[in-house]
């Protein structure tokens, strides 16, 4: 397996810049450093069977991608590939004279108008999917399936837990049967001297089941117990989900969304807007500005100065801006494949030469 050291360690690195909010001109003090780059596979794995089109270190914010995938993303007009050609010059940490072949305008296309909206409009559900967690927590603990029983109580039914307080009983002295014909349906059964040997409902702490138990002939059910499986399914689903994000979210944004509390990530709205202006830009002027003009306005939508409401009909609005400006742009509906196949051959056999 090829790492990042072992690339250095055989220079078959021929660029590497830092971008991210840096790069955008939306760096606070607290920013990480985004590194990315291009690498040429060594030509006995290139050759061979162990082609690997990205190599990145463990926290992902130091990516390098392999000439071939470089050039295809650029291709299609990969928002974040084509932000690396064109970078400030004083973020470049290094640059092969073979890397200079590249050009922007052999790939700059109207496909633009798509791929910069798409990476737009993912932002825009990355920041209703915290929205959905911040608005919804999920308590510490996990919940027994105890919790999705309900009781026949005169015309209705008592969760199971509130059935046991109000009828004095005991868990662990009630036994169940299944009822036949009727999913999750169950004969319930108490067992006041504690002699018959009911098992109770769980078998134990970690249970995700209820558990039947054996009843004497002839004893008559105290009521009829409904068990919930799907609903307690999906609490378990629930519950991993929100703690697996828990575990892994970015403290400083998180803390950032709670402070303004609009219940969005602002962070991932500013990209938004950072995306569809780029690709004004792009359509109208036929150039990447990958340094933001209008630093003071995105950091105020990253501050959660706004409604989500507002900027997401905001954001719609510059969507269509982009159709109409997509129709008379002069860039060419797709880049010349063929022009940069050529590119990419000719690159790959200076390197290997």
């Amino acid at each position: 397996m090829v790492n990042i050291e072992d690339l250095r360690e055989k220079n078959c690195i021929i660029f590497e810049c830092i971008t991210g909010s840096r790069a955008y001109g939306l760096d606070l003090p607290h920013s990480d450093t985004d590194i990315r780059g291009v690498f040429v596979m060594p030509k006995e794995k290139y050759f061979g069977m162990e082609y690997i089109p990205q190599v990145s270190n463990e926290s992902n914010d130091i990516v390098f991608y392999e000439l071939g995938r470089f050039i295809e993303l650029l291709s299609k007009n990969n928002p974040n590939i084509l932000e690396m050609l064109n970078v400030e010059e004083t973020l470049v940490i290094y640059r092969d004279p073979i890397f200079d072949r590249i050009k922007s305008d052999m790939f700059l296309s109207k496909l633009c108008a798509e791929t910069f909206v798409h990476y737009a409009a993912s932002q825009i559900k990355k920041a209703r999917g915290l929205n959905k967690k911040i608005v919804n927590p999920v308590e510490p603990e996990r919940k027994t399936p105890l919790n999705f029983c309900f009781v026949t109580h005169e015309q209705g039914a008592l969760p199971f837990i509130n059935w046991l307080k109000t009828n004095d009983k005991k868990a662990d002295q009630c036994g169940i049967i299944n009822v036949p014909h009727i999913k999750e349906l169950f004969a319930l059964f108490y067992d006041e001297s504690g002699k018959l040997g009911y098992k109770g409902l769980l078998s134990g702490s970690n249970a995700n089941e209820v558990q039947m138990s054996s009843i004497p002939k002839g004893e008559k059910p105290i009521a009829y117990l409904h068990f919930s499986k799907d609903t307690y399914t999906q609490h378990c689903k629930q519950y991993k989900e929100y703690w697996e994000w828990v575990d892994n979210r970015n403290e400083e944004r998180y803390n950032n969304t709670m402070s303004h509390n609009k219940n969005y990530d602002s962070k991932n709205m500013m990209h938004t807007f950072r995306l569809l202006d780029m690709a004004e830009d792009l359509l109208k002027d036929g150039k990447i500005v990958v340094k933001r003009p209008n630093r003071e306005e995105l950091l105020k939508i990253r501050s959660g100065d706004f409604d989500f409401n507002d900027l997401l009909d905001k954001a719609e609005a510059k969507i269509e801006r982009l159709a109409e400006l997509k129709n008379s742009s002069k860039l060419p509906d797709i880049p010349n494949m063929k022009i940069i196949e050529t590119l990419l051959v000719n690159m790959r056999m200076a390197f290997y030469k």
